[in-house]
């Protein structure tokens, strides 16, 4: 029995990192049948056949783990973002900031492109939110070092919209990843997936980076339903006013007296944060708990 962790999954198969190297494995049959299936981060129990072909007998119990990016045991959710070709919307930097919330999960925000425009809109919403965020630029390299600094010891997982940058920061990070780039469609304003599948890498000194496939706009089934009632809890930014609106079960909607809604008027939250909110709490508000 030989212990280890995914390092990559493709087509079936998983590549196993132990102590004597790279497995590679398929997973035990009752994986799919209790609707499991192990995922690029897990710590896993494996073994080997007389023929030498691996397998992978357990999970061990995970810290955390996501729908999309598919990965688990993830110190660090790493949201590459870029207010030039193509735009981020900020919505899905807010969904993804609720994902990490609930999974207590550091985010740390990067926006990229910053040689083609210095993305200082984005910087100071999520500054003001209360999350990290570093200006980069893989073409000029400008804060790769500083990005180098915020995962050292981490293992973190780099996600974001396609074609803002990915794989080439990871290239910056890890000059010999090598990984495939492509250039952003000027017609459509978004990149193509280069990235096709989740894959670890080893930096050294502890740090574990994941690139992950990009995506073009929200999917619901990126997240777990959050009751509507939990939702502001993943805000930051609302956290100051807790306890503060007129009546106790305020949603932060129409509520009068409600402190969130005040903050925003008074500018103390973005409106675009708050607008992201509104749209998550919709979602939410739709679902049923039976139907889960």
């Amino acid at each position: 029995m030989k212990d280890g962790v995914i390092i990559k999954a493709l087509s079936g198969f998983y590549y196993v990192q132990t102590a004597d190297g790279i497995l590679e494995c398929k997973a035990r049959g009752r994986f799919r049948l209790d609707g499991t299936s192990p995922l690029v981060g897990d710590r896993v129990r494996c073994s080997t056949d007389a023929a030498g072909r691996g397998r992978i007998d357990g999970v061990e119990q995970r810290r955390n783990f996501f729908i999309r990016p598919a990965v688990a045991n993830i110190d660090a959710l790493i949201f590459v973002a870029a207010n030039v070709n193509p735009v981020t919307d900020p919505f899905l930097i807010d969904r993804v900031s609720v994902i990490a919330e609930e999974a207590d999960c550091e985010l740390i925000l990067c926006v990229n492109k910053t040689d083609l425009d210095p993305g200082e809109e984005l910087e100071q919403i999520y500054r003001a939110a209360g999350y990290p965020v570093i200006l980069t630029s893989a073409g000029t390299g400008r804060g790769v070092e500083e990005l180098r600094d915020a995962i050292r010891g981490k293992v973190c997982a780099f996600t974001g919209n396609s074609g803002v940058g990915k794989s080439s920061l990871l290239n910056r990070l890890a000059p010999e990843l090598s990984l495939r780039t492509a250039e952003v469609s000027e017609k459509l304003g978004r990149g193509k997936h280069t990235t096709r599948h989740v894959e670890l890498f080893n930096l050294g000194e502890g740090t574990w980076l994941a690139d992950t496939p990009g995506y073009a706009s929200f999917e619901l089934e990126m997240m777990k339903i959050i009751p509507k009632e939990e939702l502001a809890a993943d805000f930051r930014d609302f956290r100051p006013y807790e306890g503060k609106c007129r009546f106790p079960d305020c949603a932060h909607r129409k509520e009068p007296g409600c402190a969130v809604t005040e903050a925003v008027r008074a500018g103390r939250i973005a409106p675009s944060r708050y607008r992201s909110y509104e749209r998550l709490y919709e979602l939410s508000a739709q679902h049923k708990s039976w139907e889960d």
